[in-house]
This record gives structure tokens, sequence and C-alpha cells, in this order.
């Protein structure tokens, strides 16, 4: 049977990071969401049914899955996986009759009859998940629900703990130089990763697994549960608890966190409990302030609506092509939209910040000139071999108009605190 993943309407909780990229695509441990899902099932087969601003991005990205394809969805029988949803420890066949699975009271995966996705498509998919989760047979399937970012942070390790159980046996020998504290078969270095002398991986708490092409630095100190993506380079840096993607740059100190991809944090500083998006910058000597002063659980403002974390420890969550200049200072618990242009003005920056904003001296603005602002994300994107496509273009030019209220917004109420303190 084949796999179509979903997204439903939960993915504009997972904003900013959710704006760029399909709910699934996101990480968590050594994959994204959407290849958990496909080993959980065995799946070798798969579609998408996605926000239609996202269609040609997700193509590109994910040239496997069959995206938004109303003839292949309607070949027969399908197994519908909710974008959003972090399997259980283990695989397990795809059901042969109709049920659905359940996360509490949300749908994480339903099984249908050809009949039943005949007229199936995004905007309709609600009404029918409701309908299937009454009719059907149902059970609980396990796992988790990604309801915010934060979220993923939560569930990283146990994510790589699953993954550690694929990864034992591709393992090269610990190189000589290299000191093992705990159990020595948790530290998985792929053949092809390079890791010099003078390194400490730490396995005590959980497994470290190191991707091919990866190069971690003398002095570094990895504190499982932790993965360092292919080609990802690590500096010297103090990392526990944490996953980075491809092509990332990584020193000072990083605590609980995951950066989607291609993204810079190369100097000393802090990022704890964050998650970073691709492209991103993090100038040197930034840090995220993820512990309130007075230890109380930390809430975040999501949609326009503040929302309880219920955790102590809650940083950042950056969106794609964010930059911040030296010295700059995260709030608890802040929300940074894409293409975020941040300048240090030695205090804390905003805690909400739309997409296409930049912040100087303590006074936010909308970034205006595209052509400038797309010519940089171009560079970067060529630093690692990448291209700045014409989808990408025309997508991005679609994501700063619908943003745009949300913008226009912010600078009218920081104008009226600004006329109402003068008055």
């Amino acid at each position: 049977m084949r796999i179509c993943i979903f997204e439903d309407a939960g993915v504009a909780r997972l904003q900013p990071l959710t704006l760029t990229r399909p709910a699934f695509d996101l990480r968590c441990g050594a994959l994204a969401l959407w290849e958990r899902q496909l080993r959980h099932f065995g799946a070798e087969e798969a579609g998408a049914l996605v926000r239609p601003e996202l269609l040609d991005l997700c193509r590109a990205s994910c040239p496997g899955l069959y995206v938004n394809d109303p003839v292949w969805l309607n070949g027969g029988p399908v197994l519908l996986v909710n974008a959003r949803w972090l399997p259980p420890a283990g695989g397990t066949a795809i059901p042969a009759t109709p049920e659905v699975g359940l996360v509490g009271d949300q749908v994480a995966y339903a099984v249908v009859s050809a009949q039943e996705v005949r007229d199936l498509a995004l905007p309709n998919l609600g009404w029918h998940l409701a309908g299937w989760a009454q009719a059907l047979p149902s059970r609980q399937a396990g796992g988790a629900m990604i309801d915010y970012p934060w979220d993923l942070i939560e569930h990283n390790g146990e994510a790589l703990e699953q993954d550690y159980l694929l990864w034992h046996g591709r393992e090269g020998a610990i190189p000589e130089g290299v000191s093992v504290l705990g159990p020595p078969e948790r530290a998985v270095i792929d053949p092809l990763a390079r890791v010099e002398p003078l390194v400490l991986l730490d396995t005590r708490k959980g497994p470290v697994l190191i991707d091919r092409g990866a190069v971690v630095r003398a002095f570094s100190r990895l504190e499982g549960p932790c993965y360092v993506g292919a080609w990802t380079q690590v500096l010297a840096a103090r990392v526990s608890g944490s996953s980075f993607g491809p092509q990332c740059r990584i020193g000072g100190e990083v605590e609980s966190s995951i950066v989607q991809g291609h993204s810079n944090k190369a100097h000393d500083g802090f990022l704890g409990h964050s998650y970073v998006g691709e492209w991103v910058n993090l100038g040197a000597g930034t840090i995220t302030s993820d512990l309130r002063s007075d230890y109380a659980p930390v809430s975040v403002i999501v949609n326009g609506q503040k929302v309880d974390t219920g955790k102590l420890k809650v940083g950042s969550f950056l969106g794609d092509h964010t930059k911040a200049s030296i010295g700059c200072l995260f709030n608890t618990g802040s929300l940074i939209g894409p293409f975020g242009m941040l300048v240090t003005a030695g205090a804390l920056l905003p805690r909400v910040l739309p997409a296409f904003c930049s912040v100087g001296q303590g006074k936010v603005a909308e970034r205006t000139d595209l052509g400038a602002t797309f010519a940089t994300a171009a560079a970067a994107m060529a630093r690692r071999g990448q291209a700045w496509t014409e989808a990408q273009a025309e997508f991005f030019l679609g994501l700063y108009e619908r943003t745009a209220n949300e913008r226009h917004k912010l600078l009218r109420d920081n104008e009226q605190r600004r006329v109402r303190r003068v008055v």
C-alpha cells in the first residue's frame, strides 16, 4: 500500500519553521519527520499533500515524493500519515484494513480505500479526517504529535536513540587521540567522517552519531544524544543533546538545539533549546536566553496568542535566511520569521519578529529591498555549492506578500506605543 503524507491545520502552530517548508521536512534526531514515517512503515512509494505555495519547493527538495498529484493519489487504497507525527520506536506493517491511528484525539494516520480518496484534496481534508475518525475502527498509534516548535527539541533525544539502533554496526574505529567517556560502542563515526585528536565524545547520556564527511575539530566536546550531519564542521565547540543537519558550521556552546541545515553558528556564543532553520548566520557572541530569571515556565506568542509551554527552558526559533550580527541577544521564547536581519543594540531583541523585518538600535523596520535581500541569500547559498533558483525567488516573493499584514500590524502597534510615550 502507498503512503501519502498530509499537512493539516496544525502546521500553523509550527511557524516560523513551516513558513518555508512542509511540516514533514522538519528535523528531529538524524532524520526529517517524513523519513522517519516512511522508515516506520517500511514504505517504498510515497506522496504528499502540501499547501499550494510549497508545491514547487517540495518537489525540488523531496524528489521521491508524488506531491499534490491527484492521479497518483487516486491509484488505489492509501495510508494517509499526518506530517506532524513522530512515530514510536520500532517499525510496523501497514494495516491491511481501514483504520485510524490516534495520538490522543489527533489523527496520526488513516488507512482508507480508493473510493474514500477519490475527491480528496487539502481544502476538504479536515472534514474527511473527522469523518474517518468517527466511522472507522481506531487505536492509539503511539509516538507523539509535534504541536509546537519546542516539541521537536523535547523529542530529539528519543529520536536519536531510535537512530542509533540503525546506525550501530556501520561505525568506523575510534580515531587515535579521540577520547570516549561512556560506552564506546555508542560513539558511531562514519568511515568518511574526520574526528581530530583531543576530541571528547561523551556517550553516558545518549549516543553520539557523526555522519559522512563531517569534521569535528580538536578541543570539541560532544555529549550525547547528539548528531552531526553530513559535511558539517564542529569547530572546538561544546555540544550536548543536539542535532545538526548537513553543511553547518558549529562553534561555541550549543545545548539541546536543532539546526535544520546549511547554517552557521561558527563562533563563541550560546544556542540553547532552540531550532534554527536553513541558511541562518549567527554572528560572533550571539546568545540565546532559554531560562527565565525567576525560573517560571516560559510562554511563547504563537499566531498572536500567548501559549504557556509548561517548560522551564525554551530558547529561540529562527526562520530561514535570518542573519544576526555580532553580540545579538535573543530573548527567551523568541520567534523570528524568515529573512530577519538583526543588528546588536546591547539589549534583548523582540520576542516576535515577522518575516522580512529588520531590527537595528531597537527599531523594527520592514525589509523592502528584496533584490539586495535575495542577492545576499544567493551569495550565502553559493558558499555551500547551492544555487538560488527562480522557483525560490517566486516562492519568497509570494511569502513577502502573504506575511505583509503581520509585518504592518507590528509596525503600527510599535508606532502607536511610541506616540503614547511621547504624549
